[in-house]
């Protein structure tokens, strides 16, 4: 695919409390012909993470029209998985018993580790009034750290495949957290993109399949976005080393992409993924955290640059 950047779309200004900075994790959900709602993560005072909104014109993707004045979802109880923030993911409308529509949010509760600085887990929160609130389904998490997932998990895209004989499967492409090294005084995980399959969205089995793993430069991939492109499975990420990546360009996140024709196996394509980051301006240090979804038989790709959100999210669009 080839990509056309269409620049910085949103960055708070700091003026909601709970929102003082970062636009963090965009994921475009269109809600009606004129209309797109692109949630995030943004953060307050106190570096704690909540999910909120904006809504784009539909026509110009680049018009801004409504700035959510409150969180969606934020930090959970103390001493849960998700004390200390609730980061979006993956959003996805569900069938409900009544007849009406859920919306499911996949979301990456934060904690704080006296060693680490923080934990991850994947919990899940259900709205019933068109994606305005969220409540958690359940206080603890759906995934947490496990056999094959050393450290923690993170960051799940989701997607609800209906079968031939009616039944739906479910499937999660993952963050695993493996390991830990102390690198220049500084603990950095390394994860890798692993899958998952459910019955029902909420109990999963987990096999330790790794879809896009580490290699000699990779060393940790940011939020996978998968999407059925014809018959094949299209996965884009972000992926950096694990030294430096916070000052060196050469060193920090940059876009790559896979493909698979059944959604389990992948060969990393990264040279076809058609985009980089910029000579200058709010992209430049870094590219990541992409979603890319359909939207008037295009896709369009959302996507964080330099300080892992701070900068705000821009857009790209395919071709």
């Amino acid at each position: 695919m080839q990509w056309t950047k269409k620049g910085l779309i949103y960055k708070p200004d700091g003026s909601l409390p709970f929102s003082q900075t970062h636009a963090q994790v965009p994921f475009g959900f269109p809600i009606s012909e004129d209309r797109v709602r692109v949630y995030f993560a943004t953060r307050d005072a106190k570096v704690q993470s909540a999910t909120s909104f904006v809504e784009l014109d539909a026509n110009d993707l680049s018009n801004v029209l409504y700035v959510h004045d409150r969180p969606c979802i934020t930090h959970g109880a103390v001493g849960m998985f998700d004390e200390t923030g609730a980061m979006p993911s993956w959003f996805l409308r569900v069938p409900a018993e009544d007849g009406t529509d859920e919306i499911w949010l996949y979301y990456t509760g934060w904690n704080k580790s006296e060693t680490t600085h923080y934990r991850l887990g994947i919990g899940l929160a259900i709205s019933r009034d068109g994606g305005l609130t969220f409540e958690r389904k359940f206080t603890g998490p759906l995934l947490d750290r496990y056999i094959f997932d050393q450290v923690w998990v993170a960051q799940p895209c989701v997607m609800r495949e209906v079968q031939p004989d009616g039944t739906v499967r479910w499937r999660m492409w993952y963050l695993s957290c493996t390991k830990i090294e102390v690198i220049n005084g500084h603990p950095e995980p390394f994860y890798d993109v692993k899958y998952a399959e459910s019955a029902d969205g909420m109990h999963w089995n987990r096999t330790g399949q790794v879809c896009v793993g580490y290699d000699e430069f990779t060393d940790a991939i940011g939020r996978p976005t998968v999407f059925k492109d014809g018959d094949r499975y299209r996965m884009y990420f972000s992926y950096r080393s694990a030294t430096n990546y916070r000052t060196d360009v050469e060193r920090s996140y940059r876009m790559g992409c896979a493909e698979s024709a059944d959604g389990i196996t992948w060969t990393r394509t990264d040279e076809q993924t058609g985009i980089e980051r910029s000579a200058e301006g709010w992209d430049s240090q870094m590219m990541d955290y992409c979603h890319i979804f359909d939207h008037k038989g295009q896709w369009i790709m959302l996507y964080n640059g330099n300080g892992f959100g701070a900068s705000g999210f821009g857009m790209a669009v395919e071709g």
